[in-house]
């Protein structure tokens, strides 16, 4: 994406929303957002990581984390990182499941890429892939990104040991 969006949503309506930058957000909250939302998508990359390794990426001044919240709850996040001068990425963008079906998916990205562009980047980059919501490129393509490449992705589900030993912690 090269150019910020020219397209404008309306706040959805009867209900609450809140978009709140996470400075430094703590670790089993931002697990949390994570398993919540990539459940669906076969997240388990963060997952894996140590404290340290995920910290050093989530809380690196480069990197931005907003929650949505919606009627007071938990309901989605995007994260953006700033790669250079020129260059920002989308990594995470997504919404809990029960935020699903409420109307706020399209317009929760396109706050999401209003920040990004706030930076004044030349471009905006994101990934997606065959894991995602049948209709992630569609939508990424309406709001003005243009596909460069594709691959198919392969996913190792976490082992009943990582899940345990995720459980025990968080």
């Amino acid at each position: 994406m090269t150019a910020a969006p020219k397209a404008s949503l309306p706040v959805p309506v009867n209900i609450q929303t809140a978009i709140m930058r996470a400075i430094d957000i703590p670790l089993p909250f931002y697990r949390f957002l994570y398993r919540q939302i990539g459940k669906r998508w076969h997240w388990v990359d963060r997952l894996r990581m140590s404290d340290q390794e995920l910290a050093a990426i989530v809380h690196d001044k480069r990197t931005s984390v907003s929650v949505l919240y919606v009627n007071g709850a938990p309901a989605g996040f995007y994260e953006l990182f700033r790669e250079d001068e020129d260059t920002i990425e989308l990594v995470h963008y997504g919404l809990i499941e029960h935020a699903l079906g409420l109307g706020i998916g399209k317009w929760f990205l396109l706050q999401a890429l209003y920040t990004a562009w706030q930076d004044n980047p030349k471009r905006l980059i994101t990934t997606t892939n065959n894991h995602d919501h049948p209709r992630a490129l569609q939508l990424y393509q309406m709001f003005g990104f243009s596909p460069v490449s594709t691959s198919e992705a392969t996913i190792i589900p976490l082992s009943e040991k990582e899940l345990l030993d995720l459980a025990k912690r968080d």
